[in-house]
C-alpha cells in the first residue's frame, strides 16, 4: 500500500509536467521550443552528428596523413570524415549552424539529406543556404511558424521596402520595389489576398510615396484607404481617364532625366539607360505605387466600343510596365485569374511582372497562370494551400526562386486608421490631383454636459 502511494505521488507532477508540455506544444509552440524542444535537438545533434552525416551520405574518405596520425596515437578504427561544424546558435523558431563542406561535396548534396536531418534530429524542417564557397548554413525550424505567424520584432526594411509575411523558414519576406519593381498576386475568394494588399498598402503609407489606386469593384478594396492615396479609379471609365495620366507622368520624367544628362529631347525613351536615381535628391520626383485590383476587370468587355478602350488600357499598362521603373512607377497587379483568356495583351503584360505570389486557388491552371513560367516546380505547392490557412501563398521570382510565406492578421480598421494617420504624407502631384478620392470629414463626438437637476422644491 505504502508503494502504491509513493508511486501516485510521484506520477502526479509527472503527468501534470507531461500534460503542461502537449498543451504548450500545442497552443504556444514558441515556448514549448524554448523550454523542451531546443535542448532536446540541440543534446540530439550533438550527440548523433558524425552517424547522421555518414549514414546521409555526407562523409568522405579521410586523407592519408589522417589516417597516419590516427593509427599512429590509437587503435580506433579510422572512419569517415564529415563536413566541419561551427558554432550552434539557437534562436527563437530554431537552430542555426554552418558547415564547412569537405572536398568534393557540394551544397546540393547537403540539401538532398535535408528530410534526413529533420526526422534524425526532431525539428519541424531544414532549410540549405549557401554563404561562400565551401560553407552552408542550415537553418533547423523547431515548430511550423506559419500555423501562426508572428513578424520578427527587428526588420531591415527600408525606402520602398515592405516586410508583408514571413517564409517558412522563419525569415521575413520584404516586397522590395528597387529590386523587384512590378509583381502579380494571384488568389480566391477569401485566400487572403486582400491581406497581402493591406499590408502593403500600410507599410508604403508611412513613406514619401504617392499611391495610386485602380479597382473597379466600385472601390470596396481601396475605397477605406483613400485619406492616403493620391488618386482612385473606382470603374473602367475612370481608370481610362487615370492610366493616361499616369504614362503621361512618366514620359514627363524621362525628359527631366533627358534634361539632366545632357541627352538630345528627340532621343527614344527605350534608349535611356539610366532612372530617376540619379537624380539629385532635390530634384528627383517621387515614387508611385500603382495597385490594380481584380485586373480581370479591365479586360472584360460587352460591346466593341468597350473594347476599343480595354485596348488603350492595356495598351497603357504594358507601357508601365516597361518603362516605369526606370521612372520610379511601379505596378502591383492582383486578381483571381490571369490568362491568355482575358484578351489580347494579357500574356504580354503578365510577362513584364517579375515577382509572383499566388495564394489559394481554385484550379491548377490558375497557378500555373502565375508560376508555371518562372518555377514549375512551384505549381504543386500552390495547388496544395488549404481553404483552413487563409494568407498562405507561394511567392516566386523570374529568377526560378520560390518558398512559402504566410500574411500575418491586420484588420481592416487597423490598416484604414495607418492611412488616416500618414494623410499628410501625401505628395503633391499636379497631374493626379483631379483623382485624388474624396475623404468624408468624420464627425467630432463631443460628450455630453453633465446638467444637474435642480431640486424640486415645494
Amino acid at each position: 500500500m505504502s508503494d502504491l502511494t509513493t508511486l501516485l505521488e510521484v506520477g502526479g507532477p509527472v503527468a501534470a509536467l507531461g500534460g503542461g508540455a502537449a498543451y504548450a506544444r500545442a497552443k504556444h509552440p514558441g515556448l514549448y521550443w524554448s523550454t523542451v524542444g531546443l535542448p532536446i535537438s540541440t543534446a540530439r545533434l550533438l550527440s548523433s552528428y558524425g552517424s547522421v552525416m555518414e549514414a546521409c551520405g555526407l562523409t568522405v574518405a579521410p586523407s592519408r596523413l589522417r589516417i597516419l596520425a590516427v593509427k599512429a596515437t590509437t587503435r580506433r578504427e579510422v572512419r569517415p570524415v564529415p563536413p566541419r561544424r561551427g558554432i550552434i546558435r539557437p534562436t527563437s523558431t530554431g537552430l542555426r549552424l554552418r558547415l564547412r563542406l569537405a572536398p568534393g561535396q557540394e551544397p546540393a548534396d547537403v540539401a538532398a539529406s535535408a528530410e534526413r536531418l529533420r526526422h534524425a534530429w526532431g525539428v519541424h524542417a531544414v532549410y540549405v543556404t549557401t554563404v561562400k564557397p565551401g560553407v552552408v548554413e542550415l537553418r533547423l525550424i523547431g515548430f511550423d511558424v506559419l500555423r501562426r505567424v508572428r513578424m520578427p520584432r527587428k526588420v531591415d526594411a527600408g525606402f520602398l521596402k515592405v516586410p508583408v509575411a514571413l517564409r517558412e523558414d522563419a525569415t521575413p519576406f520584404i516586397r522590395d520595389y528597387r529590386t523587384i519593381p512590378h509583381q502579380l498576386t494571384l488568389g480566391a475568394t477569401l485566400s487572403g489576398k486582400s491581406m497581402y494588399l493591406r499590408h502593403l498598402i500600410a507599410g508604403l503609407a508611412r513613406q514619401p510615396v504617392a499611391l495610386v489606386g485602380v479597382d473597379c469593384k466600385r472601390g470596396v478594396e481601396l475605397a477605406p484607404f483613400a485619406p492616403r492615396l493620391s488618386a482612385l479609379a473606382i470603374d473602367p471609365e475612370q481608370a481610362a481617364e487615370l492610366l493616361p495620366v499616369l504614362v503621361k507622368e512618366m514620359e514627363d520624367r524621362y525628359d527631366l532625366i533627358k534634361a539632366r544628362q545632357g541627352i538630345a529631347p528627340d532621343t527614344p525613351d527605350e534608349e535611356i539607360t539610366s532612372d530617376i536615381w540619379g537624380l539629385p535628391e532635390s530634384e528627383r520626383p517621387v515614387p508611385v505605387v500603382l495597385f490594380v485590383d481584380e485586373v480581370a476587370e479591365l479586360f472584360l468587355v460587352a460591346t466593341r466600343k468597350e473594347e476599343e478602350r480595354r485596348d488603350e488600357m492595356v495598351t497603357q499598362l504594358i507601357r508601365l510596365a516597361q518603362l516605369g521603373r526606370a521612372a520610379g512607377i511601379y505596378l502591383e497587379v492582383c486578381g483571381q485569374r490571369f490568362g491568355a483568356e482575358l484578351g489580347k495583351g494579357a500574356t504580354m503584360l503578365r510577362a513584364q511582372l517579375t515577382g509572383r505570389v499566388c495564394h489559394r486557388v481554385n484550379d491548377e491552371a490558375s497557378a500555373k497562370m502565375a508560376l508555371g513560367d518562372i518555377a514549375p516546380e512551384a505549381v504543386s505547392a500552390a495547388c496544395a494551400i488549404a481553404p483552413e490557412r487563409p494568407g498562405l501563398a507561394v511567392a516566386g521570382d523570374t529568377s526560378g526562386g520560390w518558398s512559402r510565406i504566410r500574411t500575418p492578421y491586420l484588420s481592416l480598421s487597423a490598416a484604414a486608421e495607418i492611412c488616416r494617420e500618414s494623410a499628410d504624407m501625401v505628395p503633391d502631384l499636379t497631374a493626379l490631383k483631379p483623382f485624388r478620392p474624396h475623404v468624408p470629414v468624420r464627425p467630432v463626438v463631443t460628450p455630453a454636459p453633465v446638467v444637474e437637476p435642480r431640486p424640486v422644491t415645494d
